[in-house]
């Protein structure tokens, strides 16, 4: 008897979902084969990273104040695109495959040091490891902003296998965690409590899916509208939530009479740009440290004056313990506790600890055990 392997089973699941009619009465179905489909892809990600696990990542220190990591095809301009973000400069030519390493710099704009990272082109595949898909993507999956560089000529094909490929490897672009939280419990089945109406699948469905992940006893909280893939990510537990920006290089090679046709369905928040004459870059710095949407914490030694020459900088919604982690790695070892006044705080000077979120122009003393 041959046994399928997880591909076959994958191809079987997949051949399966396009053949069944969503509706009310095969819903249920639709969203166990979902779950199934999910878990088997993520065991076939793993294998794949196992495999191998023997070659060389790519060794990018974080730097900066944020990352932002530049993800496209072979020659679609990204070294370009970097020197002229950053002011530094790079191996560049007009072939593909330029860039065989992760290459760093550092942006600086409006008082924030950003790292820009050139990766490697991504190629079909990378998602399960090819052309060094499995070390571009982990790279991705830490930054904090994604920035997708699109060739004009085939900005459409580019976009479709970069999202699929950053979808593979479980990296939600633009969006937020679906809030739902799943408390495991020993009897009572699967209890669901929702805040709305479920409009786009059902608390059977969703009982059904817990049930292919071997949950029989739990209490779930739903606040909002998720559909099953999203119900899927929470339960999958190793989604990423990462904002992005899209700019479709090389419009300097495009004559004016057809540049409104090449462009014709670009996503509405794209911004056409050239790397290679600094068209539109001044704009992208914008953009970029407006999506990171940074803010400014002022430290105030404790019985002395805030530094407001020099804030901290800091992406938004950052806790306590994350400014301890970005000034030393001994920080949230020796915390003690910490005041803040500013917006965040309830009253000046507020105790607060690790888990309490900044806002900005916050002033903050850390106070900390003696190392």
């Amino acid at each position: 008897m041959q046994v399928s392997t997880i591909e076959d089973q994958i191809r079987e699941i997949e051949e399966e979902l396009k053949r069944t009619k969503y509706n009310k009465a095969t819903e249920h179905h639709v969203g166990r084969l979902k779950a199934k489909l999910a878990r088997l892809k993520r065991d076939q990600l793993e294998r794949t990273m196992s495999r191998s696990g023997g070659g060389t990542g790519f060794d990018v220190k974080k730097s900066g104040d944020a990352s932002v990591a530049l993800i496209g095809l072979p020659s679609v301009g990204k070294s370009t695109l970097l020197n002229q973000l950053t002011n530094r400069s790079t191996k560049t030519a007009h072939y593909a495959f330029t860039t065989l390493d992760a290459i760093p710099g550092i942006m600086e704009h409006k008082g924030a040091r950003i790292q820009i990272i050139d990766l490697p082109g991504i190629i079909s595949g990378a998602s399960k490891g090819k052309g060094r898909g499995r070390e571009v993507l982990s790279v991705a999956r830490s930054s904090d902003l994604i920035l997708i560089v699109l060739d004009i000529f085939d900005w459409k094909s580019h976009l479709e296998l970069i999202m699929q490929e950053l979808f593979h490897v479980g990296i939600r672009l633009n969006s937020s965690p679906p809030d739902i939280v799943i408390k495991k419990t020993e009897r009572g089945g699967i209890a669901i409590s929702t805040l709305k109406p479920l409009t786009k699948t059902s608390e059977k469905t969703i009982q059904e899916v817990m049930r292919e992940y071997k949950i029989i006893n739990a209490d779930v909280t739903i606040r909002g509208d998720p559909s099953i893939e999203e119900v899927i990510d929470v339960l999958e537990g190793n989604r990423v939530y990462i904002k992005a920006l899209i700019v479709v290089n090389k419009m300097d090679l495009v004559p004016a009479n057809i540049l409104s046709e090449l462009t014709d369905g670009i996503p509405e928040d794209a911004l056409l740009i050239s790397a290679e004459t600094g068209k539109n870059i001044d704009l992208l710095r914008d953009m970029i440290t407006e999506k990171l949407e940074l803010i400014r914490i002022y430290l105030k030694p404790q019985g002395g004056e805030p530094d407001y020459e020099e804030p901290l900088i800091m992406i938004k919604n950052s806790t306590v313990g994350d400014v301890c982690d970005k000034i030393h790695k001994s920080f949230r070892s020796r915390f003690r506790y910490a005041r803040v006044w500013g917006k965040s705080a309830k009253h000046p000077g507020q105790v607060v600890h690790l888990d309490h979120v900044l806002e900005d122009e916050d002033v903050l003393t850390l106070i900390l055990r003696k190392a």
